[in-house]
């Protein structure tokens, strides 16, 4: 469920005219409803009530300061996974013993600013990175607390690019490993090792795999436990998917997937940790563009739009499928034509839909790529010196900008020239 609607045949969020923020903004822009990022918040928390875990937002999906701030409010930890999100994280005011590091190649420097903040934990994926870590928490005066990401090889049926917990993925250490591991962890200095983390993938749309990664989890912890490990914490990872397209059945309701997790560790006695990301925000994002161009070609149709791949980046990325909606109701009532809507990137790849039926839409027509609230603002970037675009958030029939679109000065000013360069001589 999301919180975008046509009233009076015009597009709203919330309560809020789309075509206001475009005339304030201007085009392309995010937009993030506060509504539905509470609600999906609740709904997930409330699936977990039973169990109480503590639920660790993945700052990675989304992370605009005023998207942490709101779910910092209400109760959420967070799970970072660079210096960059600890820092972002701290910053909206999450306490620190509510954030876990992860991440496969956290440097030392990263490390020690976790240490310094006073993070709960670590989720550690390698034999080197455990070294490090009791190294820099050792050279502290400090024990780091962790927990080894075991990699189940568990294949999550998603995206070739979005799994994480087979076997050729880069992620989390051998199941068979991890007896040797866990010893090894036990006798450093600086180390508390107190859990077990898997995750294995993202946008996962049936519990099987789950069922099977946390069955493995529970036969480890139970394994550990008899070999003399203090295990009291699980982590689980995040993964579970959203609905992106009309024409496929729903993902598992949350509820659903907490029926599977007290199943397999309900009965352990052990703190859980979750770490929901595209759950939370995926469905809870637009992006808003502007048609340019209708440029037909050889029977085929290309809408030209001022959103561009650097924007959005899933559909080039990861074949991802976005539904597009125009502002304007009306335009729907009108014959659909197969349409490209591509942006102005000087990229073949440079796309946000191909195929897809849609109206025929003028010049100047403004469209909502839905479910972008996700892997959407965190993955643009300036190609093409194009400057990054405005986030904007709403609540209720108010909007606020939460990241300004910088100038096209301000993305210049960012280089500097060396002195053989800078002289006017």
């Amino acid at each position: 469920m999301h919180h975008f609607r046509y009233r009076n045949g015009i597009l709203h969020a919330e309560d809020v005219d789309v075509r206001e923020i475009a005339a304030a903004v201007g085009t392309p822009f995010y937009c993030y409803a506060t509504a539905t990022i509470e609600r999906h918040y609740r709904v997930f928390a409330e699936a977990f009530t039973e169990l109480d875990p503590l639920i660790c937002y993945s700052i990675k999906a989304n992370s605009n300061q005023a998207v942490i701030a709101t779910l910092a409010r209400l109760g959420a930890g967070m799970d970072v996974v660079s210096e960059g999100e600890l820092r972002r994280a701290l910053a909206a005011g999450v306490a620190p013993d509510k954030i876990i590091f992860s991440g496969v190649g956290k440097t030392r420097a990263e490390m020690a600013a976790a240490l310094d903040a006073g993070i709960l934990s670590f989720n550690v994926e390698s034999e080197p990175e455990l070294h490090a870590l009791a190294e820099v928490a050792a050279g502290r005066n400090r024990r780091a607390r962790v927990s080894l990401r075991i990699n189940p090889d568990v294949d999550p049926h998603t995206h070739e690019k979005i799994s994480t917990g087979r076997a050729e993925d880069k992620f989390g250490i051998p199941y068979d490993e991890a007896p040797r591991l866990y010893g090894i962890a036990a006798g450093l200095e600086g180390l508390e090792v107190w859990g077990v983390h898997m995750h294995i993938g993202s946008q996962i749309s049936e519990l099987a795999p789950f069922e099977r990664a946390f069955g493995l989890m529970r036969a480890l912890i139970v394994a550990l436990r008899a070999e003399g490990h203090d295990i009291r914490h699980a982590d689980l990872g995040g993964g579970l998917g959203v609905p992106y397209r009309k024409d496929e059945p729903d993902p598992p309701h949350p509820s659903d997937y907490a029926r599977i997790v007290e199943q397999a560790l309900g009965d352990l006695d052990l703190q859980l940790a979750l770490e929901p990301g595209r759950l939370i925000t995926g469905n809870a994002g637009i992006l808003v563009t502007r048609v340019l161009y209708n440029k037909p070609v050889d029977g085929k149709h290309f809408l030209i739009v001022d959103a561009a791949m650097n924007d959005l980046m899933r559909p080039t990325l990861y074949d991802a499928h976005h539904e597009i909606w125009p502002i304007a109701e009306e335009a729907n009532a009108g014959p659909m034509r197969p349409t490209d809507v591509v942006g102005p990137v000087c990229e073949t790849g440079d796309y946000l839909a191909r195929g897809r039926l849609l109206p025929a839409l003028p010049e100047g027509a403004l469209l909502a790529v839905m479910t972008a609230g996700a892997y959407g603002a965190v993955q643009s970037g300036t190609y093409n010196s194009r400057p990054l675009v405005p986030e904007v958030l709403v609540r209720g029939g108010k909007f606020a900008v939460v990241r300004p679109r910088p100038s096209h000065e301000d993305l210049i000013a960012l280089d500097r020239l060396p002195p053989w360069l800078s002289s006017r001589g």
